[in-house]
């Protein structure tokens, strides 16, 4: 096994600006834990994009390697439950945050980060879905235990041609739902039907700003990624007993809204976290994505690219400019 690795660093330098460079480490720098794992895919998200340039919130110090998703093999362990050779996914926790992360070709966590590759999963099909597809099972799971079915009416989904918001176009739809695809992004409009959705909402049309307490009776249910004003308007527009899954602030924090709609219509909130999921139900939802809400159309979300590509990519992603899901192939 070769000691040192290619992987993605972000450091700061003294003008307190944060450059990033595909850089040799060495297997001796990474962390302690018990399973070490050669990276075969990474996927990109909005905190890799944010650490690598220096935020504080999620990064605390650098040198710092980001990456909060990676598929791969074991080659290294001291946990019965895992054996070298076997392939698993690590999302979440604090890979790629404050411990080194999956854009890099290895990476050495605790067992309990980690998870068997799912049956019905590639490698590369688990990265496509990564902390985003996890995300996204958990708001449409927490959606249908709280009584969301097709027949009671049209689900919203907010920031839908982001990582989260895509795969849950995707996904309601092939359970049946008609869903309706918030985005600023028109030009995704012919995707985001062939994903399913049957209505393409501009962002401004869920951007309400009346000052009324409640508005009309629309949606059964939304899936909300952006917070803010937005998250507001949907609730202030649900029919009766409906609720909607919160995982995301990409417009604001805030929320300026009143009890009326919980107190009037019985709707519900639903927040929804990945980062520190219980491991039962992180399984349970990486099973449904291996089978019964399994996509077929993954392609069509998705592109890939190497390692020297991603810094480019997270200009994008910071810009706004993304789209779908970057599968980024770390073993060549």
């Amino acid at each position: 096994m070769s000691q040192t690795f290619q992987a993605l660093v972000i450091s700061e330098n003294s003008d307190k600006q944060y450059i990033r460079e595909i850089k040799t480490k060495h297997l001796d720098e990474l962390p302690s834990g018990e399973v070490l794992v050669q990276v075969h895919y990474s996927t990109l998200n909005y905190k890799d994009a944010l650490s690598s340039i220096g935020n504080k919130g999620v990064t605390r110090n650098y040198p710092h390697t980001p990456g909060i998703d990676a598929s791969g093999v074991v080659v290294e362990s001291t946990d019965t439950r895992f054996s070298v050779g076997q392939q698993v996914i690590v999302t979440s926790y604090d890979l790629g945050m404050n411990t080194s992360g999956a854009l890099a070709a290895y990476i050495r966590v605790p067992a309990k980060w980690v998870i068997a590759l799912p049956s019905g999963l590639s490698l590369a099909e688990a990265m496509i879905l990564g902390t985003a597809g996890l995300t996204a099972g958990l708001c449409i799971d927490a959606l249908l235990k709280y009584g969301l079915s097709p027949e009671k009416g049209k689900v919203i989904v907010t920031g839908s041609t982001g990582g989260v918001g895509i795969l849950s176009v995707a996904i309601l739809a092939k359970l049946g739902f008609e869903v309706v695809a918030v985005t600023g992004k028109p030009e995704a409009t012919d995707l985001l039907k062939r994903l399913g959705a049957s209505e393409i909402v501009g962002r401004e049309g869920l951007n309400d700003t009346s000052g009324r307490p409640m508005l009309k009776s629309v949606y059964a249910g939304a899936v909300d990624t952006v917070g803010g004003n937005i998250l507001a308007t949907i609730l202030k527009s649900l029919q009766y007993g409906g609720a909607v899954a919160a995982c995301g602030l990409v417009a604001s924090p805030d929320l300026p809204t009143s009890v009326f709609p919980f107190i009037l219509r019985s709707n519900a909130l639903l927040g929804i976290d990945s980062a520190e999921c219980p491991m039962a139900k992180r399984l349970a939802i990486w099973q449904h994505l291996a089978s019964d809400w399994k996509l077929d159309n993954l392609d069509l979300i998705s592109h890939q690219v190497g390692l020297e590509d991603v810094p480019a990519k997270l200009d994008l992603m910071l810009a706004g400019k993304a789209f779908g899901k970057t599968l980024v192939k770390i073993i060549q």
